[in-house]
């Protein structure tokens, strides 16, 4: 199975682009599940989800819809003191899980988390205080790419999460890996000039895939679903809905 959406939908530079002018903003996700049957969720990193939300975002999507969550940047960015910020993260998804459309956490760490004995051993705390819940692991750093790593995350089943971003000295290349009963696969774009160098966030994923860029996807794709039950493709392009034209693209290109 190849679930294939964007990383966020609620952006007010997509009205216009995507979003109808006049549509209220309360109806962008029901009008984004008419086209996708998955979305990754990117505010439940800047606070901690509650149930509520959660619930209430479920009640908008149909039955088949499978979103993601992005980790807060208590249990990623800022390591410490935080078990109680895991419980209550865990805690929120309950509505999703009882719903059926609950699909993985992602835990996105940042370029200066390095491969280290310490490090590894969060990635095992995360793991324990994550529980059973589907996990998939972003790395920033490519000095995580060593056999090691692998068999790390296949032992505490955690997902790999594979990127398609800039081709810069120390980013994470375009490798296609399966750690765990889930795949992942983001598109953060191509835009080297911009990804260290930028005033605003945005500037980073400003830009827009050719179809022979994402074709070098296709067989990739394919294989990673041959190996997990279920895989998920997200565009992160996301300034001006370039996301969803990406999206687009991934779909026709796959078959969808």
């Amino acid at each position: 199975m190849i679930l294939i959406g964007t990383s966020g939908f609620s952006y007010k530079d997509w009205v216009g682009p995507y979003y109808p002018e006049k549509l209220p903003k309360k109806d962008w996700l029901a009008f984004y599940a008419r086209e996708f049957k998955t979305c990754e969720l990117n505010f439940t990193y800047y606070r901690l989800p509650d149930a509520r939300t959660l619930e209430r975002m479920a009640a908008k999507v149909p039955a088949d819809f499978v979103f993601t969550l992005k980790a807060s940047g208590e249990l990623t960015h800022e390591r410490t003191d935080n078990e109680a910020a895991f419980a209550q993260f865990v805690a929120a998804l309950e509505p999703l899980i009882e719903a059926g459309k609950f699909g993985c956490v992602l835990a996105q760490f940042p370029y200066s988390f390095h491969s280290t004995e310490a490090n590894r051993d969060y990635l095992r705390f995360l793991r324990e205080h994550l529980g059973d819940l589907p996990v998939v692991v972003e790395f920033r750093n490519a000095q995580w790419l060593t056999p090691e790593t692998f068999a790390l995350l296949r032992e505490n089943h955690l997902g790999f999460c594979c990127v398609d971003e800039p081709r810069l000295k120390g980013l994470i290349p375009p490798l296609a890996e399966v750690t765990a009963k889930t795949a992942y696969v983001r598109f953060h774009g191509r835009n080297a000039e911009k990804w260290w160098r930028h005033d605003e966030a945005w500037e980073r994923y400003d830009y827009t895939y050719s179809d022979e860029e994402l074709a070098e996807w296709v067989p990739k794709i394919k294989g990673l679903a041959g190996k997990a039950e279920k895989t998920f493709v997200f565009a992160n392009n996301h300034w001006q809905g370039q996301a969803v034209g990406t999206a687009r693209q991934l779909k026709m290109l796959l078959g969808q």
